[in-house]
Parts: structure tokens; sequence; C-alpha cells
């Protein structure tokens, strides 16, 4: 990284014509942001970057340029544009090296969660973030986007609940044996798969969206079904854990997290989001249920229940009325994209930055240590640890 003082001046970007961006990583998520890219008026899909030699022939069928490094594409320069902006899909263990060159070059980045595969990696990010504050960085939880949860953040901001008291989610799902095979055996493997670093971040980071950030926590582990000493030695990943939540607000939550249990609440069931897991409609309750003092919110069916408009002392006795909301349709990854878009033209900050993909992982890590511990565990503030590592 050069010296601040002789650091390029990031240029403040006025969109006039179509933003040339690069997508870095040509595995499963490359191509799919490639589509959005492709689809959106406002953007140009100038190359896709990935040291493989198969990545070419996926270029081919993006019909845009390839390059195995991102040396070589900048040492093409002035043959073809100078990237406006980057899309980084590769292993989370390599996001915050390419994020750092690719700011050291002026070109801002969307970044695939998570933020990094250890709080120690992120760091530079954040640190670099503040040496080139006018490169924007937004962190890939793209399912701040989903309309299910556009539409619950809508309402909770309306007030309709009163002062949120509890929550309680689920993540469960089975994932079949030949996801731990193969390629991809490293999800066995608990320094680097598990549950909780794959799935659970997901919902760590909409709790974070939706109800602030996440002060303490207390997790116990779910009976092994694939490790332990009855199943696969070579199978330590953590498989699912009962979690409680305490948030800065006063928010209280519990949550269960489980790879290994048929059950249609979990996000991707329950939204339809992601193509390969089949929408399970009519499931009741949903993965998430908000209780408030006004009234409470299943989601993603998107029940509100109270004792509106009922006559007398409101309480037990009192049927419960129920109000259904309908959702907008929209693409999350295509709808990030849009947002990426109006945060380099000036008109919005991002909806996640850096600071909030690492808030993600350090309550990920302090559930991994309550587990092991068993003991109660205070989530540090991203503040805190900045301060500590300055």
């Amino acid at each position: 990284q050069p010296s601040p003082s002789k650091q390029p001046q990031p240029k403040l970007l006025v969109i006039t014509t179509m933003l040339n961006v690069i997508i870095v990583g040509a595995g499963l998520i490359g191509p799919r942001h490639a589509q959005s890219v492709i689809t959106n008026p406002s953007t140009n899909l100038l190359a896709l970057v990935d040291p493989s030699p198969s990545a070419s022939s996926v270029a081919k069928t993006l019909n845009t340029l390839y390059f195995p490094s991102l040396s070589a594409l900048l040492s093409a320069t002035p043959d073809i544009p100078h990237p406006d902006a980057a899309i980084i899909c590769t292993p989370n263990h390599t996001h915050v090296p390419v994020a750092l060159e690719l700011i050291s070059h002026n070109i801002h980045i969307l970044l695939e969660k998570p933020i990094s595969d250890t709080i120690t990696t992120a760091l530079p990010l954040l640190q670099a973030q503040q040496k080139y504050p006018d490169v924007k960085i937004l962190i890939g939880h793209h399912r701040r986007f989903n309309p299910y949860i556009t539409k619950t953040k809508e309402i909770l901001e309306s007030g309709s609940l009163g002062p949120i008291i509890a929550l309680s989610g689920l993540w469960t799902l089975y994932k079949p044996a030949s996801y731990f095979t193969g390629a991809t055996e490293w999800r066995r493997d608990k320094t680097k798969g598990g549950v909780l670093s794959i799935n659970l971040i997901h919902d760590v980071d909409l709790l974070h969206y939706l109800f602030g950030p996440i002060t303490r926590v207390y997790a116990e582990k779910t009976l092994p079904q694939r490790g332990g000493p009855d199943g696969n030695e070579n199978h330590t990943a953590e498989e699912g854990a009962a979690i409680t939540f305490r948030f800065a607000s006063g928010v209280v939550g519990t949550f269960v997290v489980s790879d290994c249990a048929p059950s249609p609440w979990n996000f991707e069931a329950g939204t339809g989001e992601n193509p390969i897991i089949p929408k399970v409609g009519g499931v009741g309750g949903g993965f998430y249920r908000v209780l408030g003092s006004q009234g409470s919110l299943s989601v993603p069916d998107l029940k509100r229940w109270s004792y509106d408009g009922v006559e007398g002392e409101k309480g037990w006795n009192q049927k419960l009325q129920v109000e259904e909301f309908e959702v907008d349709e929209g693409v999350p990854f295509d709808l990030q994209l849009e947002h990426f878009v109006r945060v380099l033209e000036g008109g919005e900050t991002p909806r996640c930055d850096a600071v909030e993909g690492l808030r993600a992982l350090v309550v990920v890590d302090a559930v991994k240590r309550a587990m092991e511990t068993e003991e109660v565990v205070k989530v540090e503030s991203v503040e805190e640890i900045l301060a500590k590592n300055e």
C-alpha cells in the first residue's frame, strides 16, 4: 500500500455514462452478479478477472473481456477503460487482499459477504476506508434488499408494533451429504466451514439491520448428527446451536440454527430467494417472529397480530385481529446493484458498509466462543476493536 502522502486522490464519480464494472471471481456467485450488471441500464460489464484458465470460457458466455489478474487488466489501459467499480466474488480469505488492491487504484467495490474469514484479517479494510474515504465500499449482505425484509423494516419503522420486546428466529434446513464432498469437502472442517459462518451470519446481519447491534450472546450446541463420537470423525464443523441474543436497545431474542433438520423454517424456503431451494408457502409463522407491545409480526408471511379495533379491555380473552401485508416483486442481487449505483452517484450511503460487515462477523465469532466455553459472551463493538488496533 502507498504511504498516505503518496496515495492517489480518489475522484468523485459523477455518472454521465454507464459505469464500467469488473467481476473478480468466476465461481458460483460471480456469474450471477454479472447478470445483474448486464441487465442494469447504468452499468457495463467490462471484464471478468480470475486466475483459472476455465474462467475465459465463462467470460465468453457473458460476452465480456477476460483477464487472469487485476494487474493484467490494469496494464491493458488505456486500450480499455479504467474500471469504475468491481464486484469481488473470491474465496473468503482473499476478500480483503483483493479489495485493498482495488481501492489503491481508486476502484469502488461491492464485496461479497462475509467481509473476511476472521476479525483480524478484516481490519485492514476498515483502515483503508479511512485512508481512501472517497472510495465507496458496499458489503454484499444482499438479503437486506430482499422485498420481504424491506417490507419488514418498513413495518417496524412505522411503529405499529409498539416498542419491540423480543424476537425469535429459525434457520433450520437439511443439507445433503453431497454438500460436504468433493471440491467442497472443506465445509466439514470447523476452521473453514460450519453452519454459523456459512449461514447464521446472514441472519445476524439481518437482525442488526432490523433491530440494531447485538451486545451479548449465549449458545448451546445441538446434538451432532454427522460428526461426534458416533459420526464421521472428519466432520468437525459445528452443525447447529440454540442461541440467545441481547441487543443494545434492550430487545432480547432466541435463535435456533441447524443444517441437519428437514424444515421449511429458514430464509431460503420462506422467501424463495435461492432457486436451488424450493419455496414453501403456508408454513405458519415463518422464520422470524417479532413481539411488540402493540402487536406482533411473523416473517415472511407478514401477518401482524394485535387487538386493534377490539372494544373494551385488550387482553387474552379477546380475539386477536390479523392484518396481512403485500410484498413487492424484486430480485435482491439486482436491487443491491441498483443501490450500489446510487451510492456511487452520491445519492445514498451504503446500506451495509465495512463496519456493518465486520459487526456481523464479530457476533458469529462470539457465538462460537459461547458454544465452546458454555459462558455468556459480551460482544465487542467494532469501535472498541478498531481502537485497540490503531
